[in-house]
């Protein structure tokens, strides 16, 4: 049988020329695979065999525009590290255009790192192997964790070299997204003054994301309420399993409520609350305990660009505004305290949980305890009914404390049901994305690379627990700074 070619719909590009620049991948000398993405191919209507296929290896570099396909570049603006930036947009990214899967689903295809465009502000457009494969690994591994993001379709060796501070390898991720329109798309045509371009978008992004806005008395007012929720449940996420983004500008937001670009990010290992790995978070304005501070932030100025939409007169605007804004703490609290109740094995009615939660995390802190494997071991107290750190009265009190909650075999066979659920057995922590990285840029092997990825598509399975995956890392391993990559 042939391959069944893409079908594209691209409702993005029908909109204004204002909104993109139309742009064509720039192409590379000698593409290969380093991975193709199988069940997301599935998930959203894609022919597997077309991806595997010549022609499709030439989509994935670049090299071919398939038919019904309109690549462009997206413009918008941005808050970067807390300052205004009028025209940032994709430097090194392309949009190849929307496909719709049987669900009636609507997906983004994007290129990353496939050359230069209007807005590389004097960049190559490229990206180096390190990133891609990092971007591709963290982002499957947030799926399968359960938290929504921008997954890797695909990842291919381009056969050219990217510089950076030496010659690298290089690579194109291609990148799905229910949209990549962000806070700062918006940002952008407010700070022009452009309240008709404001308006098409806003209504294209409640068509798109929010239709149940439209049933409201503002759905302006409810597009922002919605987006509001999503990033904070998004947020409360990453804090319950220690994840760090790393650089959470405007730009890096996305409405549709999605983790993007996984540029600095990692995963904690100690549990450290102030904990900051992207060597240019110099501040430690993103630091782990900020981000929910910071998500608030970062709506406060969506909210901002959405003000000429959401009331006649600029004073009622604001009133709507701050109502929305002012729910976030209690949406997030909510969320956040249910996940971490459950990471303990309780309900998050049990009137216990916030304080055995407080306490233990303080006991993490003060103990430099490993965060992921920490919970790990609770489910191991659990079953054997023995005390974690027996000879510690912090820990023998908190312990005590912890397993009155039960009340049975029953009660406790449940809970360690519910806590095998939320606390994962391997995360992609970054002494293990560095190895990978390491063997696969030097030796071109992907052998590292494909086990780790099937340990994070499968991260909550016991069977990883006695391997590299799953152990935290020795005193030499540890990775104190991340970087961007661009």
């Amino acid at each position: 049988m042939m391959p069944e070619p893409i079908t594209f719909d691209n409702s993005y590009y029908r909109l204004p020329g204002s909104f993109y620049s139309n742009q064509n991948p720039t192409p590379v000398s000698s593409p290969s695979v380093i991975a193709v993405n199988q069940p997301l191919a599935k998930e959203i209507g894609i022919d597997q065999a077309f991806l595997c296929s010549d022609e499709g290896l030439k989509m994935l570099s670049g090299n071919t525009i398939v038919e019904g396909s309109q690549p462009i570049a997206t413009v918008y603006a941005g808050y970067q590290f807390g300052h205004w930036n009028p025209q940032l947009g994709d430097g090194r990214a392309i949009l190849l255009g929307e496909i719709i899967n049987n669900t009636g689903k609507r997906f983004d295809l994007q290129l990353k790192g496939s050359g230069p465009t209007l807005y590389s502000r004097g960049g190559d457009g490229r990206a180096p192997l390190g990133p891609v494969l990092r971007e591709y690994l963290v982002s499957e591994a947030m799926h399968n964790l359960g938290i929504p993001t921008t997954r890797g379709l695909a990842a291919v060796f381009t056969g050219d070299h990217v510089q950076r501070e030496s010659p690298e390898p290089g690579a194109i991720l291609t990148r799905v997204a229910s949209s990549h329109i962000r806070f700062g798309t918006f940002q952008y045509f407010a700070a022009k003054g452009d309240i008709e371009a404001l308006t098409i978008l806003a209504d294209h992004v409640i068509s798109r994301h929010y239709p149940e806005a439209l049933e409201s008395a503002n759905p302006y007012v409810e597009l922002l309420n919605e987006v509001m929720k999503k990033i904070a449940r998004l947020v409360s996420k990453w804090q319950a399993l220690g994840f760090i983004h790393g650089v959470m500008n405007t730009d890096n937001m996305l409405v549709c409520g999605e983790t993007v670009d996984y540029g600095p990010c990692a995963f904690m290992d100690e549990f450290n609350p102030g904990k900051v790995f992207s060597s240019i978070d110099s501040a430690g304005r993103y630091g782990y305990q900020n981000q929910p501070g910071i998500a608030q932030w970062n709506l406060m100025t969506f909210a901002q660009a959405l003000l000429p939409l959401l009331a006649d007169s600029e004073e009622q605007a604001v009133k709507q505004a701050q109502i929305v804004l002012e729910k976030f703490p209690e949406v997030y609290a909510g969320q956040y305290d249910s996940l971490m109740a459950r990471k303990i094995g309780l309900s998050p009615e049990n009137p216990a949980a916030s304080g055995l939660i407080a306490s233990l995390l303080e006991l993490l802190d003060n103990q430099k305890l490993d965060y992921t494997l920490s919970f790990r071991s609770l489910m191991e107290t659990l079953r054997e009914e023995k005390q974690l750190y027996n000879d510690d009265p912090a820990w023998m009190a908190w312990n005590q404390q912890w397993l009155k909650q039960f009340n049975g075999s029953t009660e406790r066979a449940n809970a360690l049901s519910a806590m095998g659920n939320i606390n994962p057995v391997c995360i992609p922590r970054n002494h293990i994305l560095e190895e990978v990285i390491s063997q696969t840029r030097q030796a071109g092997d992907l052998s590292s690379f494909n086990e780790l990825l099937q340990a994070l598509q499968d991260p909550y399975n016991p069977k990883w627990m006695n391997t590299i995956y799953a152990k935290g890392p020795d005193q030499d391993q540890l990775v104190l700074q991340t970087f961007c990559g661009t």
